[in-house]
């Protein structure tokens, strides 16, 4: 893959709007903490990601979702969050992208897996500034422009859709009946991370389905499970917690699929005088 090929790639699309991202809220606040954090961050995962494919012995090393899972981690923890939490943060989510597989494939997305084990571990504040929660509404137009690019290019509208439908309305339920502080999940900054979470971390091809009505299922899952948690508990991790579980329904999905395959295929036996030629 050429460097052109690879910027029209939806890992490219995803790593340029999480590069720009960066660069806006960092310029907006006027702190370079932010930038340091995503350096810090990007480089640990590479590092991680490097180590990984030389022990597991890949002829071919291409760190890009290292990369991309750098700058989420970045976008999301607090910009005074120091940095060897940032640095263990991005090492454990490149940890569970080599270590947690099926069919050589990540069985959770990395960055909601390492961002949600921050929270008990380290501690981590997370306050998804880049998810623009500090800026004016404009900051809510850039997330939906660059994540309905992102969405177009790895062809998860039912899966944004379905999320986003469920989860909105679950919220609004449960806020209208006063169930815990959901209503407070409806306005910024929380609303904003609901954005940059859907569009950015939960239609990550790797660890999601490809197929429409595994897709639908997949967004009501994450939505149904995010907003309980939030309702049952608040907190910071019901997002991740969805999305989580959401790729653990997709890993039994695909462990059924492949079971049923095998049950199913039937026995190709040849005819008794076909086999009798053959032995002469």
């Amino acid at each position: 893959m050429t460097l052109r090929q690879w910027f029209k790639s939806p890992k490219g699309y995803v790593a340029i709007a999480m590069a720009a991202y960066l660069l806006i809220a960092s310029a907006w606040s006027q702190d370079i903490k932010g930038m340091i954090n995503g350096l810090i961050a990007v480089g640990a995962a590479l590092v991680v990601d490097v180590i990984c494919c030389l022990i597991e012995k890949r002829k071919r090393i291409l760190p890009d979702g290292a990369v991309i899972t750098g700058l989420i981690i970045a976008l999301v923890l607090g910009t005074t969050t120091s940095w060897p939490i940032v640095a263990g943060t991005a090492a454990i989510s490149i940890l569970s992208k080599h270590l947690l597989v099926h069919r050589k494939k990540p069985v959770f997305n990395p960055a909601a897996f390492g961002l949600m084990l921050s929270i008990p571990i380290f501690h981590a504040g997370q306050s998804w500034w880049g998810a623009f929660g500090d800026l004016p509404a404009w900051g809510v137009a850039l997330i939906l422009i660059g994540g309905y690019i992102v969405t177009d290019r790895v062809h998860k509208f039912p899966q944004i859709f379905s999320f986003f439908g469920f989860f909105f309305l679950a919220l609004f339920l449960m806020g209208h009946y006063s169930v815990g502080d959901a209503a407070d999940a409806l306005r910024p900054p929380f609303i904003n991370a609901a954005l940059f979470f859907g569009f950015f971390m939960l239609t990550d091809l790797p660890t999601s389905p490809a197929k429409v009505i595994d897709q639908i299922v997949f967004g009501i899952l994450a939505a149904a499970a995010g907003a309980a948690v939030y309702g049952a508990f608040g907190g910071l991790m019901y997002l991740f917690i969805g999305l989580l579980l959401a790729n653990l329904y997709h890993l039994l999905k695909i462990r059924l699929t492949i079971n049923a395959s095998k049950t199913i295929r039937p026995t190709v036996r040849k005819p008794m005088s076909e086999a009798g030629s053959a032995g002469k």
